[in-house]
């Protein structure tokens, strides 16, 4: 198979959590460890930081990542889901996987498939332990998928771990109060080894303390850390949200400097860097100032709370347009709850399996006296927003991860 084949092959026959929900969630690691095993257990004698939470995880990945690059280290970063190209998942100091790599090793693990018949997560991540060792990289940032405990990263011995922050997401999975949701993210704690908590919520935060207590894990905390000016003046991530995200970052660049020495000039250069170092996209991302276009991943209650924050709090002498799309799985009417009952409505579905009928959105929606129309897909959407847009305008393009990896391909 070709690479374009072998993906087709992947996605058909490997059930995939954005296309199928929680069917293609596997609650234990057990097809992780053997798939490991079968490849010689990659993962083992390598450095990791492993990054869990509700929201930001991917952006502290991200910077993590990209401030290790940037200061000569050879790094890998796992992250999920992709937005346009699987390979996204994969990287090597900011290059996505071989296509080559991808293809050789379905190949190689073809034998086993039927045997173990793991989900789509589970290959990516066996794939990316496997492409770490072969690239010999000096340490890996490894995101958490889903929850924690059972969640297939969770086989490795890192540094230390970070934990973001634990809010209201996936409660059909990991529990119906943050207890329980912090409990199953409070999983990836390894004994003995230090968990870098973000600000969050207080009964999150004790059930944390607990589960660390019992595994003699340093908790550093980040409620209280002060960034320094030229950090926050370089951060390249500009959604308010990351001002929680970068004292997590800040704590957990001092952990890292106890193994690999990182100089605060080339620090600096990762925070700006960003992007170019991880293709980090769709977080609060500004495709234009005039009319003003930003797109952003936030999906759940507390992201979305953050994003419209800042969003109403910036000054317009235009109206507010927002092109919105959801999957329907999620809990929505909170959600639709906090959106602002002034701007017009571009209803749209998000192209994966999952994504909710936009006319039924559209009729849904009206019961928080949201209005306006629905189209097939993101790009209509953003197409009938942009004729209605003047200079004076803001778009805002969001509600799922999925319709900004469909904007992406319009913007």
């Amino acid at each position: 198979m070709n690479y374009k084949e072998t993906l087709d092959f992947l996605y058909s026959r490997l059930p995939m959590f954005q296309n199928l929900g929680k069917v293609a969630y596997k609650k234990d690691l057990t097809n992780t460890i053997r798939l490991l095993g079968f490849l010689g257990n990659p993962h083992l004698g390598k450095q990791w930081i492993h990054v869990g939470g509700t929201n930001g995880k991917g952006s502290v990945s991200s910077t993590l990542a990209s401030i290790l690059i940037e200061n000569g280290y050879s790094t890998g970063l796992y992250t999920s889901p992709h937005l346009i190209d699987f390979r996204e998942r994969i990287q090597v100091d900011g290059q996505l996987i071989d296509q080559e790599f991808v293809t050789d090793f379905t190949q190689r693990i073809l034998p086993i498939l039927d045997e173990i018949q793991p989900s789509f997560f589970e290959l990516s991540v066996a794939m990316a332990f496997d492409y770490f060792r072969f690239k010999n990289i000096d340490i890996g940032v490894i995101e958490v998928g889903l929850g924690g405990r059972l969640d297939s990263t969770n086989v490795i011995s890192p540094l230390f771990s970070v934990i973001t922050n634990v809010s209201w997401d996936h409660m059909d999975l990991l529990g119906d109060t943050l207890t329980k949701i912090a409990f199953e993210k409070g999983g990836i704690i390894k004994e003995n080894t230090p968990i870098i908590l973000g600000p969050m919520d207080n009964e999150a935060h004790a059930e944390l303390q607990r589960q660390a207590m019992e595994r003699n894990a340093l908790v550093i905390d980040s409620d209280e850390v002060d960034v320094p000016v030229n950090w926050t003046e370089q951060f390249a991530l500009q959604g308010i949200y990351q001002r929680e995200n970068l004292k997590t970052i800040y704590n957990a660049t001092q952990q890292i400097n106890a193994v690999f020495s990182l100089k605060s000039e080339k620090t600096l250069l990762g925070l700006r860097n960003i992007a170019a170092n991880s293709g980090l996209r769709g977080r609060w991302e500004v495709f234009s100032n005039n009319p003003f276009i930003v797109a952003d991943t936030a999906h759940n209650f507390p992201g979305v709370q953050q994003t419209m924050q800042q969003l109403q709090t910036m000054e317009f002498n235009g109206k507010i347009h927002i092109v919105w799309g959801m999957v329907s799985d999620k809990d929505r009417g909170k959600i639709l709850g906090l959106l602002p009952k002034s701007a017009k409505y571009y209803f749209c579905k998000p192209s994966v399996m999952r994504g909710l009928d936009a006319k039924e959105l559209a009729l849904e929606s009206e019961n928080h006296g949201l209005i306006g129309n629905y189209f097939q897909s993101v790009a209509e959407a953003i197409d009938a927003a942009k004729t209605n847009l003047t200079n004076e305008d803001a778009l805002y393009i969001g509600g799922s991860t999925f319709v900004v990896a469909d904007a992406l391909r319009v913007l």
